[in-house]
């Protein structure tokens, strides 16, 4: 499902715990989420202090917003939850990174690690099965 132009707009605007809190209720619906990749097929990363940070979106438009300065030429990819608890959570474990969740225009999103990230989305998950 496209999301509007004022969506954009306005979900930007946000701090960066009031996009974590629209993106964890977003992937609950839609049970999908985007980050990029190179040409290579190498996940975007970032650094956050001594930390590096696997960036998630709620929604294509968002991540394809964020394609520029190092990631410019990146692709978006999508994945449901299955892919990412069975494939992506391994990458992240292996490599002691943090979620980025929903950064834009250059500044960093929610950043929290998996445990917390993996509670808040089921969470909200199971208020989507009552």
């Amino acid at each position: 499902m496209k999301i509007t132009k004022k969506e954009i707009e306005a979900t930007s605007k946000l701090e960066a715990a009031a996009r974590y809190q629209y993106f964890i209720k977003k992937v609950a619906d839609t049970e999908k989420m985007y980050s990029l990749v190179d040409e290579g097929g190498d996940w975007a990363i970032a650094c956050f202090g001594e930390k590096t940070l696997f960036s998630v979106w709620s929604a294509p438009e968002f991540a394809e917003a964020c394609a520029v300065s190092e990631w410019k030429g990146f692709s978006v990819r999508e994945f449901n939850i299955d892919v990412f608890e069975s494939d992506i959570f391994n990458e992240i474990d292996t490599h002691d990174h943090l979620i980025n969740v929903f950064s834009v225009k250059g500044r960093s999103g929610f950043i929290v690690d998996y445990n917390e990230f993996a509670r808040d989305l089921s969470d909200e998950l199971s208020k989507n099965t009552e």
